[in-house]
């Protein structure tokens, strides 16, 4: 015999419960993880010409960043009912705990500063943001996009209004608010956040329904979705860069711009710096072309790994697994790749030094995946949080 059936969810109870994790974003997690340590110690080319395969590692420089950033939305999504985010009392609970989450995040970035590395630590702002979410975790993907895109407008001239207020800044003030801009990254969140409100996996209909126990089926209508947002993505990103592209082509010496921070050239005439600080292409400028185009190019990476490798298969399982193992734990993997710059006698700089953090990586996240479960971080952080109790 069969066992009861559950009673229907309560409108508390419901969009509490999580599913089954998806392994495509884990393995999007990686993708981010990996691109933020090759723009770190791998020595990667200054300005990305697409014409020039040589500066193609230039790819690396903003977009990764961005896309750990949407990451965090679609997590936030994930972790706070999907498609369907619980109505009150719960989602007050959900919220305080993802505000213990921000604070410890924040604590943990500002230790990562003290090891005085020469690297731009993304963790103080990554937590501010989880705090800026808190009040819109209800909205639907509509009006979160409808902020991102305020946020997006807003972006260089919020960016260019504070960097008088860095410039006799020490690298620890470099690193709050300046090099990651708090308006610029909350873009990204709010389309991760609204990525995750569509649906990436099966929508279910009861909440200890788990993706993972899905039927081919419902497994198809996540298809459609993923295949919408990769297409979507891809033609975003690319109609961004082409409008940036053809209406503010990057001046000569834009080598010499500092990230996050608009730039428009010494000779520049007063329409080409307009025209630089919201149109320009170039990577990490806070324009609203640099925006939308990596927000176009993170939910698309986001949508095709989803779509590769989430419900597929126990073989498609195992393919993911180190990439995957990785992506599971991005605040241990990240920090730990700090640890390890602060630990060595000379900084890295070369596609080899990437190669062997890469690797490192991968070693360490699967043994440890295999072993030992979640993140010790990661581990640390949930257990803070759920001093909050859910019930």
């Amino acid at each position: 015999m069969t066992g009861p059936r559950p009673a229907p969810p309560t409108a508390e109870r419901g969009a509490s419960v999580i599913g089954a994790r998806l392994q495509g974003v884990d393995v999007a997690r990686a993708v981010a993880l990996l691109g933020m340590m090759a723009a770190h110690v791998g020595g990667v080319a200054d300005q990305l010409e697409w014409t020039d395969p040589a500066t193609w590692s230039a790819v690396a420089h903003g977009r990764p960043s961005a896309l750990f950033a949407v990451l965090a939305g679609v997590s936030i999504g994930l972790t706070s009912g999907r498609t369907a985010p619980p109505a009150p009392p719960t989602i007050g609970r959900v919220r305080a705990r993802l505000a213990v989450r921000a604070a410890v995040v924040v604590a943990i970035g500002f230790v990562l500063i003290a090891l005085d590395t020469p690297v731009y630590v993304i963790l103080p702002t990554y937590g501010v943001l989880f705090l800026l979410v808190v009040p819109v975790l209800r909205l639907r993907p509509a009006p979160l996009l409808g902020i991102a895109a305020c946020a997006a407008v807003l972006s260089p001239i919020v960016a260019t209004a504070i960097a008088p207020a860095y410039a006799d800044a020490g690298m620890v003030g470099v690193q709050l608010g300046l090099v990651y801009p708090v308006v610029t990254f909350l873009a990204y969140v709010l389309v991760g956040l609204a990525v995750a409100r569509s649906g990436l996996g099966p929508r279910r209909r009861f909440p200890d329904d788990a993706p993972a126990a899905c039927g081919p089926c419902r497994w198809g209508e996540a298809r459609g979705r993923q295949v919408a947002l990769l297409a979507s993505g891809a033609l975003v990103a690319a109609a961004a860069y082409v409008v940036g592209a053809v209406l503010a082509p990057l001046p000569d010496d834009a080598a010499l711009a500092f990230p996050g921070v608009p730039y428009a050239g010494a000779s520049s005439t007063p329409a080409e710096a307009l025209a630089q600080l919201f149109l320009s292409p170039r990577d990490h400028s806070s324009s609203i072309v640099d925006v939308i185009g990596s927000a176009g190019v993170a939910v698309a990476v986001i949508a095709l790994c989803t779509l590769v490798f989430d419900g597929r298969g126990r073989i498609a399982e195992r393919i993911a697994f180190p990439l995957a193992a990785v992506g599971s734990m991005p605040l241990t993997i990240y920090s730990g790749h700090l640890v390890v710059i602060a630990l060595l006698p000379a900084y890295p700089g070369s596609a080899e030094a990437w190669g062997w953090f890469a690797l490192g990586s991968v070693v360490f996240a699967m043994l440890w995946r295999r072993f030992l479960g979640r993140g010790p971080l990661e581990r640390v952080v949930g257990a803070l949080a759920s001093l909050v109790p859910m019930r």
